[in-house]
């Protein structure tokens, strides 16, 4: 077989094909991992719900309001309590939330599904706002809608010099009373599941 002749041609055509059998790997490694994630991330989300709701309620089918999605619990046909999944941008990318609140709005507790904060800093966010020894920035027990850091006259501490990110996670939260505050009050219906159960100084700077 003849030797093909060193051509700028033939140096174009060779990566073309090394890049199409590249392009083809990663797309046979996608096909065989996409449905895995997305097996693990509905049981994580199914997790999360009935982590931030009260223990034996029903849930029904997810409903839409202003963007979010809802999931609503129910005790002997009455209403008692929301899941919303919320999401707002922080500093670092956005954070995806779920968080409960009882039919008062009320929060119950919160998981952080997705975030990307800095670590040590921004990403404190799953756990910052939910320590029962320090009430300043416990938000468990608080009722939600206007919710802010004390750096802008609320009550709620932001995470130290990660106040971009704290600001993100509260108006996340306020997000999903404020969709849930527009629902009405009614019986259980479709019901379809049972729970049984940052930045380093720069930032800090910036906000000032």
């Amino acid at each position: 077989m003849a030797k093909l002749e060193s051509t700028f041609k033939n140096m174009v055509l060779s990566l073309v094909i090394i890049s199409m059998v590249a392009a083809g790997a990663l797309a046979g490694v996608y096909a065989l991992t996409a449905e895995t994630i997305a097996i693990q991330e509905a049981q994580k989300q199914k997790a999360a719900i009935a982590a931030v709701l009260p223990q034996g309620c029903t849930i029904a089918e997810p409903e839409e309001a202003q963007g979010l999605t809802l999931y609503k619990a129910y005790k002997d046909s009455v209403w008692v309590a929301t899941a919303v999944e919320t999401s707002e941008v922080g500093f670092d990318g956005p954070q995806v939330i779920m968080v409960g609140l009882d039919k008062e709005g009320t929060v119950l507790d919160y998981v952080v599904l997705k975030q990307t904060e800095t670590p040590g800093l921004g990403a404190h966010i799953d756990h910052w706002f939910k320590h029962a020894d320090k009430p300043s920035q416990n938000i468990i027990g608080r009722k939600a809608g206007n919710l802010t850091v004390s750096k802008d006259g609320g009550e709620i501490d932001a995470i130290t010099a990660a106040t971009i990110s704290s600001r993100a996670f509260l108006k996340a939260v306020n997000k999903a009373y404020a969709a849930v505050a527009e629902q009405p009050v009614e019986a259980a219906t479709g019901a379809s599941q049972q729970v049984t159960e940052e930045q380093p100084a720069e930032e800090k700077e910036a906000t000032l």
